[in-house]
């Protein structure tokens, strides 16, 4: 499968916040309000689609792509770009991650050289943990909110 990203379109954001995701992936819903809708067009976000022009996922950077609560435990100090993605839930499960994560850090290298890049997983996440380790993501923190607990992974180097 060809995957392509734009600037992400209001008509992409509000698609996106309309996704649901199965128990116990639910933390990933979002609400569909106009302050989801405006994070999306911050200009920190990118859509992406498949071979059929079909909205696939999205990825963002920066700030945008870090949870608030691991400030308290300054898990984002270390120079880093951050990443953070999400896949159209039709997709998940159908072993289609591999080739997407792969072509965001490609994106990411492309825009930021070879700065190590982390991600930001909850910790029930298994799916994904076990396809960032495939990419050569490492773990090198964890914290909480109030609610869940989370993971900060990092790879160092170029392309997978």
């Amino acid at each position: 499968m060809k995957l392509s990203n734009r600037d992400m379109t209001e008509q992409d954001a509000r698609q996106i916040v309309s996704w649901r995701y199965d128990p116990p992936y639910e933390l990933y819903n979002l609400e569909m309000n106009d302050e989801s809708i405006a994070e999306f067009l911050d200009g920190s976000y990118k859509a992406v689609f498949d071979d059929q022009q079909r909205l696939f996922g999205f990825y963002c950077s920066g700030r945008s792509a870090q949870v608030p609560a691991g400030d308290q435990y300054d898990v984002y100090h270390k120079k880093a770009v951050d990443m953070g993605l999400g896949m159209n839930p039709i997709y998940t499960g159908c072993g289609l991650g591999f080739d997407f994560v792969k072509m965001v850090t490609a994106e990411l290298h492309k825009r930021h050289g070879n700065v190590p890049i982390r991600l930001t997983v909850a910790n029930f996440n298994t799916r994904a943990i076990h396809l960032y380790e495939k990419l050569g993501f490492k773990e090198v923190d964890q914290f909480s909110n109030t609610a869940t607990s989370f993971k900060t992974m990092i790879r160092i180097g170029g392309l997978a």
